[in-house]
This record gives structure tokens, C-alpha cells and sequence, in this order.
């Protein structure tokens, strides 16, 4: 974290492309299938309980309708479809209508992704035998911050739930939030926790904070975007494998910075309108910032 700035991009580009093509980017979708009135106090996030960022809370979607969302995105580049319901942790009669969603996706031809909060094993079992490929569970910051941002449940019910997914056979994504009054040594426990897994995540979204209205947002000051490019970078070196995915933040970041995180090592983004709630870049400014850095959508995965 602390290397001079060419000296850290350097490092960062050549571990890069060593694993992988350095002009090719994984377009991934997000769509929220359940949104609001989560019982957790996380205090950077839209849709809890405990914030008053006036989000009316629904109901969990229907599944063709997520799968119509879904054909939509294939058909606009997207090749990984991730699926986020606002819960403190799935009831088994609602993981069956995610599992029909899942297997419904997969048919499509696309990698699938959810989001559902903490899992037991026999759920992550479930949804491995649902086709599920990827399961999104981040730790948020480092473990000394943690109980800055969130009191409802500890980290230790974090890693449990990575543990169950990793134990079912499922793909982790594993990322964090920088920008929430975190100071840089614990931007550097974020990382450390995340690349002293057991394994490393096959995927690392790293957001910048938004979560307009929440204590998060309204209290922390805003992190310069060359930071954001470090934690982007340090991510990549010491996770060389992983996808690391540019997330949350982008719509506030101008294309220079965008392409600053890309030399950095990010090669994953999400495409469309909204990450949950949280305002994204749309698809034709992404198709416009590729076209100008000379960046192509990674192919959809083989079958």
C-alpha cells in the first residue's frame, strides 16, 4: 500500500498479465429479487431496517420475471447474472424459489450468482445441486473495523457462512466497502483478511462507498480516488488469480479513474442501471469506456 505509485501499478499490471488477458473484462449483471427491510444494522447499506433512506421494502420476485431480467442481460453482453435479496439469512421455502431462479439462469448459458445473507450448510448444499456457481458473502472491512459498521452479526458469522459455501463446492465472492472512515491500515486488514483465506476468492468486488442517507455515507469523509486505485491494485497482487471487480462507486468516478482501476488489475465490472439499489454506470457508457480504452467483454463461460 505504501509503494510509490508507478512502482505499486507496475507491480500490479505485471502480476495482471501474467494470469490473465489485460484487454478482455467480465460483465456481470446485478439484480435486487428482494429489496428492503432487512433486519440487519449494516451501517452503510440502503436497505436495512435501522436506516431511514425511505426504500420501501418488497417482495421476493417471481421467477420468470428474474428470468426475463436475465435473457435481457445475455443478450447485452453480460455473461456472469447475480441475484441479491435483502435478508439476514434465507427461509427454505423462499432458497427453493432462488434455486428455480438459479437453475433458470444457468439454462440460459450464463454463470450464476446470489447473494441471500448468512447460509447454514445443508442451504449452500442446496444450492449447489441448484447449478449455483458463485456465492457472494463480503466481510466488508477489516476485522479491528467491523464493529464500526455493523453489531448485528459478528465477523466470525461471515467467515462461518464463507466456510459453508467453500464446503459445498460453490465459488466464492468475497469483497469489501473502503471509504466508510476506515483508516489505510485497515483498508490493508481488508486485503489481508481477504488473501489469508483459506483459499483465495475466486472473485473480490471492491465498492467504493455510496449508501446515500446511511450513517455510513453521511458520516465518513470521501476517499480519494487514487486510494481506491491502491486497494484496487494491492488486491491484485496479492490475490493473482481472483477476479477483481471495480463495483460500487463507479458512477461518481470519471473514465480516467475507471481506467487507472483497469491498469490496476480490476477486470470485472457490473453492467446496468443499478447494483441493488445503488446507482451504476449504464451499459452504454461502459460499451463507450471500453470502445475508448480498447477493452472487450470476457466470452460468456463454456459449457
Amino acid at each position: 500500500f505504501a509503494l510509490p505509485f508507478p512502482e505499486l501499478m507496475f507491480r500490479a499490471q505485471s502480476v495482471h498479465r501474467a494470469h490473465f488477458d489485460p484487454s478482455q473484462v467480465q460483465v456481470s449483471q446485478l439484480l435486487s429479487i428482494k429489496t428492503g427491510g432487512c433486519p440487519e444494522d449494516c451501517g452503510y447499506c440502503t436497505q436495512s431496517v435501522h436506516n431511514n433512506t425511505g426504500l420501501k421494502a418488497t417482495k421476493l420476485m417471481e421467477v420468470e420475471a428474474v428470468l426475463a431480467e436475465a435473457r435481457a442481460a445475455k443478450e447485452s453482453g453480460v455473461s456472469r447474472f447475480c441475484m441479491g435479496a435483502a435478508w439476514r439469512n434465507p427461509k427454505d421455502k423462499d432458497l427453493d424459489t432462488v434455486c428455480a431462479m438459479v437453475e433458470g439462469v444457468k439454462a440460459l448459458g450464463m454463470e450464476t450468482c446470489v447473494t441471500l445473507g448468512m447460509l447454514t450448510g445443508d442451504q449452500a448444499l442446496r444450492l449447489k445441486e441448484s447449478g449455483l456457481d458463485y456465492y457472494n458473502h463480503n466481510i466488508d472491512t477489516s476485522p479491528e473495523y467491523y464493529r464500526h459498521v455493523i453489531t448485528t452479526r459478528t465477523y466470525q458469522d461471515r467467515l462461518d457462512t464463507l466456510e459453508a459455501v467453500r464446503t459445498a463446492g460453490i465459488n466464492v465472492c468475497c469483497g469489501g466497502i473502503v471509504g466508510m472512515g476506515e483508516s489505510q491500515e485497515d483498508r490493508v486488514g481488508l486485503i489481508h483478511a481477504l488473501a489469508t483465506l483459506p483459499v483465495h476468492p475466486e472473485s473480490v468486488p471492491i465498492n467504493a462507498l455510496v449508501g446515500t442517507g446511511t450513517p455510513a455515507a453521511d458520516t465518513s469523509p470521501k476517499l480519494p480516488h487514487l486510494d481506491f486505485v491502491r486497494t484496487i491494485a494491492v488486491a491484485r497482487i496479492t490475490m493473482p488469480k481472483s477476479m477483481v471487480r471495480l463495483s460500487a462507486g463507479r458512477e461518481d468516478m470519471s473514465d480516467e479513474t475507471q481506467a487507472l482501476c483497469f491498469m490496476a488489475g480490476a477486470n470485472s465490472i457490473f453492467y446496468g442501471p443499478k447494483l441493488l439499489t445503488t446507482p451504476n454506470p449504464v451499459a452504454d457508457a461502459d460499451r463507450a469506456l471500453f470502445a475508448k480504452l480498447g477493452l472487450l467483454p470476457m466470452p460468456l463461460p463454456e459449457r
